[in-house]
């Protein structure tokens, strides 16, 4: 198996026939084969973002030889499309060398709790990666926040024909010190090198924050305010946290009126740029 072909119908005396998998594997752009490192009774044990082998299963499944090829190691590397192996301790992708050992769970031996089982020596060209120990966690990983969520330098847009500053906080939880310090610094790295203040639109729709850190990020605001910032409309459909960010702001000297819709707050700043009165 240096070459990764895989059996996947016959298990022991029994064959449950391939079925449409040849088809479907020879055709997909992409592969990820999962299950155990190996077959058999296994014990595991996850613990504080680590894995650990109490039993291991006594049929190894990274073999010399299989019985039935199903799919072609050799075929998949010419055509260059990417392949992966994952396991419950660790990780193989398909080189067009042969399999390669790329991730290792945290926790487990390389030579007692994967080598040992297998039938050849993978492929290491450096040092495997640990896994996401968030993995081997009681805990959720938060999965739905970091796939969904628009990471935080791409929030922040400025428009120059128009000199508006543009920052998305829509669905945006702030839960720490360094949040609010990566806010600051991205408002500062790209407004500093304009040399001019500009006029801003905050969009807080569904945007979340630990109550013990308003007063920080209340302070952080009014640092950019006087630094950067012409003026400021925010808006949010929220009216608890046009309520409670409002409260914060007042109590460090910022307008504390928060709009509700975007169209409110862009034609507030029309009327502030126009020297109309501010809502």
């Amino acid at each position: 198996m240096r070459r990764s072909p895989a059996g996947l119908f016959n298990f022991g005396t029994s064959c449950a026939g391939a079925g449409g998998f040849i088809n479907i594997s020879q055709n997909a752009k992409k592969l990820v084969f999962t299950g155990t490192f190996v077959a058999g009774e296994m014990q595991v044990r996850y613990s504080n973002g680590s894995l650990k082998i109490l039993r291991n299963g006594d049929i190894r499944k990274f073999v010399s030889k299989v019985e039935h090829v199903t799919f072609s190691g050799d075929v998949a590397g010419k055509t260059g499309r990417p392949v992966l192996y994952v396991t419950e301790r660790c990780v193989f992708r398909l080189s067009k060398a042969g399999l390669e050992l790329t991730e290792i769970a945290p926790g487990v031996d390389l030579q007692r709790d994967i080598l040992a089982k297998m039938d050849f020596r993978p492929l290491i060209p450096k040092e495997p990666v640990l896994m996401d120990p968030r993995i081997f966690a009681a805990e959720p990983m938060g999965l739905r926040d970091r796939m969904l969520s628009i990471p935080l330098e791409q929030r922040f847009t400025y428009d120059e024909a128009t000199n508006h500053f543009f920052v998305n906080l829509e669905r945006f939880a702030l839960r720490n010190e360094a949040d609010t310090e990566h806010i600051r610094q991205i408002v500062t790295d790209r407004v500093a090198p304009l040399g001019r203040r500009v006029y801003a639109i905050v969009n807080y729709d569904n945007f979340t924050i630990d109550p013990a850190l308003l007063d920080e990020y209340s302070a952080m605001v009014r640092g950019l305010m006087d630094k950067y910032y012409a003026d400021v409309t925010r808006y949010t459909t929220s009216g608890f946290l046009r309520m409670k960010l409002g409260d914060a702001l007042e109590k460090r000297g910022v307008a504390p009126h928060i709009y509700e819709s975007a169209a409110e707050a862009e034609k507030s700043l029309q009327e502030i740029e126009g020297g109309g009165v501010k809502g």
